[in-house]
């Protein structure tokens, strides 16, 4: 299910139908009085700077999604009532936002009014035509500041047909996308048979919003959590950090335009071996961060690394299957005069994440608050990432090939670098969105090919320890 946007999700043609919350739905939901569940922090975050950055001018798509084939003929009334099944499953996707005021209030429907409404778009007879017609669909349709925000769409042909399910970000993060192929099959083929997918109620991503936010609203200034923060923004030149590296930005310039950049980086033999030598340090994830740290110092001559790295909060098994958007954030500095090669960084890296980890557990947006600092939102990442995922254990990813499953991001504006190396069960993925300069790609391609070079001499040095 390797990353991609959607001009490379080998969109073919067909005859395209759209499922979307039915407007009667949407009629009762506007109606709803208040949940007192309130969003997430990072939630909140989102979509005021969603809200920030159209005040400014400027309409900033950031939608995710997935998208996969279901093979032979498709029945599309099993598929809308796999779709429905799995939608009620997830209270997420039934729970929105409204102003009042400047504070947002959620409103969230009860199961039994959800209902989707189709739409037969018609045929497409060229591939190309498709592609920019679902791009402008999405857009309109997962966007963080309308409701609902998400839109699932089929492009049915003889031999089989393409799902796209998109959604505004603020529903989901990477685990809850990956999920979702192997869900849908299993839902639809339930609907084949008429028959309900055998499941336990899944925990609600809501329910954690509230408890997440009444154990962040406990904290005030003087906590640890919160001097650590200031204490790392400070190092930052006050504010959060970017990629190291030149990116060829104009001081006060517009927000530039980003650019995908997406490759395989080693087959699943390396990447094992690379896994195998980091293992006593913590695993691949410490790996990437060593190496991120060495090659942003050789590239861009950065003394010190310094990133925030994501990691899942879904600490409690009961939000494991859950939809939604369960990622906080540690800060990390890395000296890299002080760890000149491999193995030295990696003991750092193990050393800085085991004294920071805990820092995630506490939304970025609510410590910012409390810091004070003026962190008005101008573009829709608010620093920059290199994240690590290992998809293997995920129900239904053995399948992910021939379901020819991606998972979809958008690529828009942005003056961040956002990264993400992804073990699969093929091997390591690197995945980059990049402001679109000439500097910037020279620099990103360096980058990955450097992670590349120094994982495959890494597992070559694994396969001579053993």
């Amino acid at each position: 299910m390797h990353t991609t946007d959607i001009q490379r999700c080998e969109i073919r043609p067909g005859y395209l139908v759209e499922w979307t919350l039915h407007p009667r739905t949407v009629e009762t939901a506007a109606a709803l009085p208040e949940d007192s569940r309130p969003p997430a922090y990072v939630q909140e975050s989102h979509v005021r700077t969603a809200r920030s950055v159209r005040e400014d001018g400027l309409f900033v798509p950031t939608w995710c999604g997935a998208a996969f084939d279901i093979p032979g003929q498709v029945d599309t009334e099993a598929l809308q009532e796999a779709l429905r099944a799995w939608t009620l499953r997830h209270e997420t996707l039934r729970s929105g936002f409204r102003w009042v005021g400047d504070e947002m209030r959620r409103f969230t429907l009860d199961a039994d009014a959800v209902a989707l409404h189709r739409e037969d778009v018609g045929d497409f007879a060229d591939a190309a035509t498709l592609t920019r017609y679902l791009e402008d669909r999405f857009d309109v349709a997962a966007d963080a500041l309308s409701w609902p925000n998400f839109l699932y769409a089929a492009v049915v042909r003889q031999d089989g047909t393409s799902i796209y399910m998109v959604f505004d970000h603020s529903n989901v993060d990477a685990y809850s996308i990956y999920r979702i192929p192997g869900e849908i099959h299993d839902h639809y083929e339930a609907a084949l048979a008429g028959r309900a997918v055998e499941t336990a109620p899944i925990a609600s991503y809501v329910d954690f919003c509230a408890i997440e936010r009444t154990d962040a609203d406990r904290i005030d200034d003087t906590h640890a959590i919160v001097a650590r923060w200031r204490e790392f923004v400070a190092q930052c030149e006050g504010k959060l950090p970017n990629f190291p590296v030149d990116l060829g930005l104009e001081p006060e310039g517009p927000l530039p335009t980003q650019k995908l950049l997406r490759e395989m980086l080693v087959d699943d033999a390396d990447a094992g071996a690379f896994e195998a030598y980091c293992r006593p340090y913590g695993g691949s994830l410490i790996g990437v961060l060593a190496a991120t740290a060495l090659l942003v110092h050789e590239i861009g001559g950065q003394r010190v690394y310094r990133t925030v790295v994501p990691f899942h909060t879904r600490v409690k098994s009961q939000w494991l299957d859950s939809l939604g958007w369960y990622v906080g954030g540690a800060p990390i500095e890395i000296p890299v005069t002080q760890a000149p090669d491999f193995d030295s960084a990696l003991k750092v890296v193990r050393a800085e994440l085991r004294k920071n980890k805990p820092l995630s557990r506490m939304p970025l947006a609510r410590v910012l608050r409390l810091l004070g600092a003026d962190f008005r939102p101008t573009s829709p990442d608010l620093y920059s990432i290199v994240s690590f995922v290992d998809t293997r254990d995920i129900p239904g990813s053995e399948r992910w090939q021939e379901m020819k499953a991606h998972a979809l991001m958008r690529v828009s504006y942005g003056d961040q670098v956002c990264a993400w190396v992804t073990r699969f069960h093929d091997g390591l993925q690197f995945a980059s969105r990049y402001p679109d300069t000439d500097v910037a790609y020279k620099n990103m391609r360096l980058y990955a090919e450097g992670l590349r070079e120094l994982i495959v001499s890494v597992a070559r040095e694994a396969a001579v320890r053993r």
